[in-house]
């Protein structure tokens, strides 16, 4: 009977295993597959429903079953595999040999100290790369995509990444497709699939699938993984997520691919390889000077072996890219979010920056405070964000009647809004939208007019889109609220385009014919809004878009940002312009600009009309005199970036909408929205703020800089210490002296010039005033002349220092081992003082302080105890041939090594006052004079 038992629990399990494993199975369903099946059939085998989405529950059981919806990233190979790669490099092999060498001649004491030094160094490097490595992965964490999905009949924000199949997902205007879709609703709906097709035209959706579609790579009835929203908006199943979607097929691929390097980068490999073959040609000379000498040919080929470990800058790359990623983490601390790393080194070029007013400028918080009817009526409106706290104040009239008329007018005004609208207000008063939709769903909840869009069934919504600056929704009045049953055309957008469309205009109570008159008065009541900063926007109705009746217009305040007037006027004082480009009307545009300090008393502005009069010379010759550019469209901003090219400009350029995107492409640095930009202007954005600020932008900029002069300061440290290093070998083998250092200490200087000092100056605190710093100029080159003559300085001075000690401690002409111990101290205190002056080009020790760069202090204080422990540890003594030293000693070395920190302050406070000046300052990059 037991055993019975046990056989039916086994059975079941079994069956349960079968199922669960039939239910992942059938539980998501290729594209192919997807497109040929009618929705019902798709939502049927997804076992869920369209309207209200899956259940919690459900959704978490799925995610457990498939996974999460992302890309499994190939399997890395295991941390002891990437620790021996190191010693594939050619010149560690080059130890080894010669360390298999002493074994052979038995001289187990150098063959015992190479290893030590050898197992040092490939230490170092490791843990240099894979940090490199784990600062880059941290980079792709920072911009996870999120979605909108209806589950238990709510529609929900989450990240895309929590997707399962049989999800519902909502695709709005310029969004990107979070997973594989089964389309079964679609208004306009347009996708951009060029990074998956590769055609650049945006492929029309609908619902059900044509003939036609069977010979194409993508079906209509299907939206894609990663591609973009650039017209209307839908509803969709997922059908795959991850890996089973088409674009994970493709990831799949792209994972075989390495990414290129940044011009930095490369310019630092090429560096490094230059720098190698000197090296290789001075270290081959010194080897066979010693050998003709006389000295013992396995010596010189130990010194010679670790004299290139220590002089070629193999770590010069990674150090550059640590830096780079380390930077691009800290942006992102400051709400600047870079998606591409060569971005950080033109931050610091970037001489004109074309900023987007709404959001950018401006907080966003959109609120409306005046309404005028087309019949003369205004209306104050008080309150704030998205909630039904405030009023809608209307004048006192004694006549009820005409109250009465004032009152329909001005709801007349806010039901257009409310109907034309694809916002939506939480209780708790979040905002699921656009703002601006958001503050004229508010003003209609202040006037009592709560859903009163659901008096109206949607028949069609004909999109926003910048050419035309309108919206448009042809509706039909449910029968309660309506007998007539006749369709209704609400439309609202910019006032000079909804004239366009009017006919008519409402006057108290009736319907007129629309003159030249009315359109002044009305153009007239528009400009005197805008001139008090306010967005304009125009209402009407009508039963045809061709027969609209106006029936008036709302201003809306937008507060600037209050940290921003404070980094235009930084920007300006360093030569960087600021110019304003929207879709606004002049009077709000110049009245915001002028109160940022973008438009002064010389500045002009130029319409979206002028722009396309305007042949490319005239453009091109007058683009830096203008400081505001208003009613442009997103094709216009493209020539815009353009002319300011033309002229050599270093051009950043802002943008939130889908259109924006050719422009931000086309500037060197295009910078997206976070919070409401849409998906499609990420996608081709350089650099995201997060909290759309333009103050972020001076942040990001201020980086930018800050980690340019951090790599030059390390390269600066780099080249003296490799340089120096080179000079003394050289110049004691010329000499016909002992080698002053062996191979076991050349490794260990090798050590501190790729270790912990090196890598703190990359990471050394941005300097406060490297923000006035003019841009740079993008054809300048990271070694230029200062760094150079800063280089040889502190090379000559460290080479005569130590040289002096040397030959000082070699007054009997025998080499021992207190007099390479003497030398070797020498030279590593050279190193770390030098190190403390290269933490800038130009200030002072004390005026930046000690404690600012508190990796640096730690990496300073690390390798001052491994010296003592080189010089006072019996098993580290025995490995590189020390002995004790004296405090007299230390005292005296000191004296001696501080003298390169003693030149270089003295050097930069020659350079901060021109009266002692001796030799013209090499300023930052370019002169005032010279910036555009």
């Amino acid at each position: 009977m037991t055993l019975g038992i046990k056989k039916n629990e086994t059975e079941e399990k079994l069956n349960i295993s079968r199922e669960e494993k039939f239910h992942s199975e059938e539980m998501w369903l290729p594209s192919v597959e997807a497109s040929s099946l009618d929705v019902e059939d798709v939502a049927r085998k997804l076992d869920t429903n369209m309207l209200s989405g899956l259940s919690w529950a459900e959704a978490e059981k799925r995610k457990s079953m498939f996974g999460a919806n992302e890309f499994v990233v190939k399997n890395e190979d295991p941390i002891w595999r990437k620790y021996m790669e190191q010693f594939q490099n050619p010149l560690i092999l080059l130890l080894l040999g010669s360390a298999f060498v002493s074994i052979c001649m038995k001289q187990f004491d150098d063959a015992v100290s190479i290893t030590v030094a050898i197992l040092i160094v490939v230490t170092v490097a490791f843990v240099q790369e894979y940090r490199s490595e784990k600062s880059l992965e941290a980079l792709t964490k920072l911009i996870p995509p999120s979605c909108h999905c209806i589950r238990e009949s709510k529609v929900h924000s989450f990240y895309a990444r929590d997707l399962v199949p049989g999800d519902i997902v909502l695709l709005n205007l310029g969004a990107q497709v979070p997973a594989d879709l089964r389309l079964f609703e679609t208004i306009e709906l347009s996708i951009d699939e060029s990074s998956f097709t590769g055609e650049t035209e945006p492929v029309t959706k609908q619902t059900k699938r044509r003939k036609s579609d069977e010979n194409k790579s993508t079906w209509e009835t299907m939206a894609y993984m990663g591609t973009l929203v650039r017209c209307g908006s839908g509803k969709g199943i997922v059908v795959a997520t991850g890996d089973r979607s088409d674009f994970g097929q493709m990831f799949r691929l792209m994972q075989a691919v390495e990414s290129p390097k940044t011009p930095l980068q490369e310019s630092m490999d090429t560096l490094g390889k230059h720098l190698s073959y000197i090296s290789f040609g001075i270290i081959g000379f010194i080897m066979l000077a010693g050998w003709l000498q006389g000295k013992p040919l396995l010596d010189m080929f130990n010194i010679g072996v670790s004299l290139a470990v220590a002089a070629i800058p193999e770590g010069l790359p990674i150090v550059v890219t640590v830096t780079l990623a380390l930077g691009v983490t800290r942006m992102a601390k400051r709400n600047a979010i870079v998606k591409k790393i060569p971005t950080v080194e033109t931050l610091g070029c970037v001489n004109v920056i074309c900023s987007d007013k709404t959001g950018t400028l401006t907080k966003n918080e959109m609120t409306v405070t005046n309404i005028v009817t087309s019949d003369g009526w205004r209306a104050q409106v008080t309150g704030s964000g998205y909630n039904n706290v405030g009023v809608v104040q209307i004048q006192d009239f004694s006549d009820i009647e005409i109250a009465q008329m004032a009152r329909s007018s001005i709801y007349n005004v806010l039901e257009v809004g409310c109907v034309c609208n694809n916002a939506a207000i939480s209780p708790e008063g979040s905002l699921r939208g656009q703002p601006t939709e958001g503050a004229l769903l508010a003003a209609a909840m202040k006037y009592g007019m709560h859903a009163c869009s659901s008096n109206y069934h949607r028949l069609q919504e004909y999109p926003f889109n910048s050419d035309m600056k309108i919206m448009t929704v042809r509706s039909m009045p449910r029968a309660a609220h309506n007998e007539a049953r006749k369709e209704i055309y609400f439309s609202k957008g910019a006032i000079e385009k909804i004239l366009q469309y009017c006919s008519k205009l409402h006057y108290q109570g009736r319907c007129v014919s629309m003159n030249i008159d009315h359109q002044q008065r009305v153009l007239g009541e528009a400009r005197q809004l805008a001139m008090q900063g306010l967005r304009v926007i125009g209402m009407a109705r009508g039963d045809s878009m061709e027969e609209m009746e106006f029936l008036g217009m709302v201003g809306l305040h937008d507060p600037p940002r209050p940290q921003v007037r404070q980094a235009v006027e930084i920007f300006h004082s360093t030569g960087v312009r600021v110019v304003m480009v929207t879709g606004d009307a002049m009077e709000t545009a110049v009245s915001i600009a002028e109160l940022l300090g973008i438009y002064r008393p010389n500045s002009t502005t130029v319409s979206g009309e002028q722009l396309d009069a305007m042949a490319d010379d005239e453009l091109k010759d007058r683009v830096m005199d203008v400081s505001v550019f208003y009613r442009v469209t997103p094709r216009q901003k493209l020539r815009i970036v353009q002319a300011f090219q033309s002229v050599g400009a270093v051009v950043a350029m802002t943008g939130d909408g889908v259109n924006d995107c050719v422009a931000l492409k086309a500037a060197h640095i295009g910078i997206a929205m976070g919070k409401n930009g849409t998906d499609v202007s990420k996608e081709a954005a350089d650099m995201i703020l997060v909290d759309d600020d333009f103050y972020t932008i001076m942040a990001a900029v201020e980086e930018g800089k800050g980690i340019f002069y951090n790599i030059r300061n390390f390269i600066r440290f780099q080249l003296s210490t490799s340089i120096a290093a080179l000079s003394l070998i050289t110049i004691t083998t010329l000499a016909g002296l002992p080698n002053p250092l062996n191979a076991m200490q050349i490794l260990w200087i090798n050590i501190l010039m790729d270790g912990p000092p090196a890598q703190s100056l990359g990471v050394e605190p941005v300097d406060k005033d490297v923000i006035r710093q003019p841009p740079r100029s993008s054809k300048q080159s990271m070694i230029d002349r200062s760094l150079i003559a800063n280089v040889l300085l502190s090379a000559a001075i460290i080479v005569l220092g130590t040289l002096f000690v040397f030959q000082r401690e070699l007054q009997d002409n025998k080499l021992t081992p207190r007099d390479t111990t003497m030398t070797f101290t020498c030279f590593v205190l050279f190193d770390l003082f030098n190190a403390l002056s290269c933490r800038s080009q130009d200030k002072s020790v004390l005026e930046i302080g000690f404690g600012t760069n508190r990796l640096f202090i730690a990496a300073v204080a690390l390798s001052l105890c491994g010296q003592l422990l080189v010089i006072f540890f019996p098993p580290l003594q025995w490995v590189f041939q020390t002995e004790a030293l004296h405090f007299q000693d230390f005292a005296f070395l000191t004296a001696i090594t501080s003298s390169v920190l003693i030149v270089s302050e003295l050097k930069k406070w020659i350079q901060r006052h021109p009266p002692f000046r001796l030799f013209p300052a090499v300023t930052r990059g370019r002169s005032r004079s010279d910036l555009i």
